[in-house]
């Protein structure tokens, strides 16, 4: 579960080489996920 609340979707990003996605949500919720389905949330330094 990311929340106990719904968050707002500020950015959805299918990236067609890789086959991620991005999702930013809320004020700094930052979610990958590859496409073998194992996300993660996404931390500053590796951006």
């Amino acid at each position: 579960m990311l929340s106990n609340t719904y968050k707002d979707i500020h950015l959805f990003r299918f990236d067609i080489q890789t086959k991620d996605i991005y999702i930013l949500a809320g004020e700094n919720l930052q979610i990958i996920i590859p496409h073998n389905g194992n996300w993660r949330f996404l931390n500053e330094t590796e951006l």
